[in-house]
């Protein structure tokens, strides 16, 4: 599993049927230490209903397909969870809500 933040979208007219009425999102990795994005953009099946911005849990390979969502299709990158907040040795490094506020301040 890897954390990641949701850099945009992909939008595909013509696409295998077993891809239809799946939204496509654009996802950078980030460190988990450090929370700085880091590495490619991927794209990756949203199966939670994710927006731009989010920090969302993502997972690759045949993981990718083991929701209700991606069961059976040619999918190699699903995001799972949308998450909340980040606690690492009892300290809290990301938190969604304290981040939305911060960035409607900017």
């Amino acid at each position: 599993m890897q954390l990641a933040r949701v850099k945009g979208t992909v939008v595909s007219t013509n696409k295998t049927e077993k891809l239809n009425g799946l939204k496509l999102l654009i996802v950078k990795p980030i460190d988990i230490e450090t929370f700085d994005e880091k590495g490619s953009l991927v794209v990756a099946i949203d199966t939670v209903g994710a927006g731009e911005g989010e920090v969302v849990m993502c997972v690759g390979g045949s993981s990718s397909r083991q929701t209700s969502i991606t069961d059976g299709k040619p999918v190699d990158q699903s995001i799972i969870a949308i998450i909340d907040s980040v606690d690492i040795s009892g300290e809290r490094v990301f938190e969604k809500f304290k981040a939305e506020r911060e960035e409607k301040i900017q």
